[in-house]
């Protein structure tokens, strides 16, 4: 069987979301009989001056890491200087490691990852995937980073382009970033579509009576609406605390955030102004061992997506949420990816984004409603079940690897 080598900066024993779900793919891939590589960064997401083992086989899996200075991801220019100096080290260990016959999979991350992959194999007899999950340059175009817009996107997107279409395949999250990869110019029999997903055999639905959580966290009796992970820039949070300000004098719901993020700080400052602390609670990320515990405090979660980033970006959030049996409230256009998702298989409700009050109303109701809650929550978990379960996404991966 050919050799898998899968290229991304960051790799187990590292928490951020391109990590665990590559860590998740490449044991299981190991255990179906693939010989498998990862060729990451010697770094960790907040810990970038960490210095991993250069060699080293976790659970099967062949690492190779190579080593990167650290830097400011808060300043754009050094971060951009981190990224090319990141895109030169695993280039040149792809030169050296692989050969005719390898599968080598770029993720993206860092960015246009797999511009450079493409280049670094060119010649080596070497099959190409790309696995996006998420669609650069527009997304830093839409979010306004300085330099990545007008000629200088368009520039980017062309030779992303050109990587997308010499691929053997472009494993995209959903219909909508399928949508966006044909219209650049790729063809159908070039894409395939590969869902995110969760550890749906750890994280269960857990009754609030026997989550410890919810009497450690003073949540008995509440109706808590809950946010897990990252508040980043692609989200958006002012629908949220314009509904939290509608809802202020509803004692018995509260807003539960675990996790950071860009827009983190910026939230508990404006909680704080507008005098609705006692309504919030904001944690830390909790352990992964205990996400079934901290996703089910929560009798439902929202998450959010500005509406010019669909199909560039996918919020995998939900995945968990359903695994844990838990509705979720999409704040999101109502045909995004997740919008119509949990509207077509009744697990949650779609709002538009920036409208607060529809978002107050809709929490009202639920809050009022919890047979309604409870329905779309075991709704939720039933369609991790049967179609966005983690052995299914695997066994797309494999019979997409064997078939390459």
């Amino acid at each position: 069987m050919r050799r898998v080598f899968f290229v991304n900066r960051f790799y187990a024993p590292d928490h951020s979301a391109t990590a665990q779900i590559l860590s998740d793919l490449a044991v299981a891939l190991v255990q179906r009989g693939h010989e498998v590589h990862i060729i990451a960064s010697q770094g960790l997401y907040d810990d970038p001056a960490a210095k991993l083992p250069l060699e080293e086989t976790l659970d099967g899996v062949i690492v190779h890491r190579v080593p990167v200075p650290a830097y400011d991801r808060n300043n754009l220019g050094k971060r951009a200087f981190g990224y090319l100096f990141v895109y030169r080290q695993l280039a040149s260990a792809l030169r050296k490691l692989i050969g005719a016959g390898d599968i080598v999979v770029a993720k993206t991350d860092p960015p246009l990852l797999s511009v450079v992959v493409e280049r670094a194999i060119r010649g080596k007899g070497a099959v190409l995937i790309n696995w996006l999950q998420d669609v650069y340059p527009e997304v830093a175009a839409h979010l306004g980073v300085p330099f990545v817009k007008g000629p200088v996107s368009n520039i980017l997107a062309r030779f992303r382009d050109r990587s997308l279409e010499r691929a053997y395949k472009n494993v995209v999250l959903g219909v909508r970033m399928a949508d966006v990869v044909r219209q650049r110019g790729v063809h159908s029999n070039k894409i395939a579509i590969i869902h995110n997903w969760t550890d749906d055999q750890e994280i269960l639905p857990v009754p609030h009576s026997s989550n410890r959580l919810r009497n450690e966290w003073g949540l008995e009796n509440k109706f808590v609406v809950g946010y897990s992970g990252n508040l980043g820039r692609a989200h958006e949070f002012d629908t949220l605390l314009e509904a939290a300000r509608q809802l202020h004098d509803r004692e018995d719901i509260v807003f539960l955030f675990i996790g950071s993020g860009h827009h983190f700080a910026r939230l508990k400052a404006l909680v704080d102004e507008f005098r609705i602390a006692k309504q919030f609670q904001f944690r830390p990320y909790q352990a992964r061992k205990d996400l079934k515990n901290s996703l089910g405090v929560a009798d439902v979660h929202w998450l959010s997506l500005r509406p010019e980033l669909e199909g560039l970006i996918v919020p995998s959030k939900f995945y968990g949420i359903a695994a844990a049996g838990r509705p979720t409230i999409a704040v999101t256009v109502a045909d995004g990816e997740i919008g119509r998702l949990v509207e077509e298989h009744e697990c949650g409700v779609q709002v538009n984004p920036g409208d607060g009050a529809a978002l107050a109303q809709t929490i009202k109701r639920l809050a009022d409603d919890p047979s309604k809650v409870d329905e779309m929550g075991r709704r939720a978990r039933s369609l991790i079940d049967t179609t966005y379960s983690r052995k299914r996404a695997v066994d797309q991966w494999d019979e997409l690897l064997r078939s390459a």
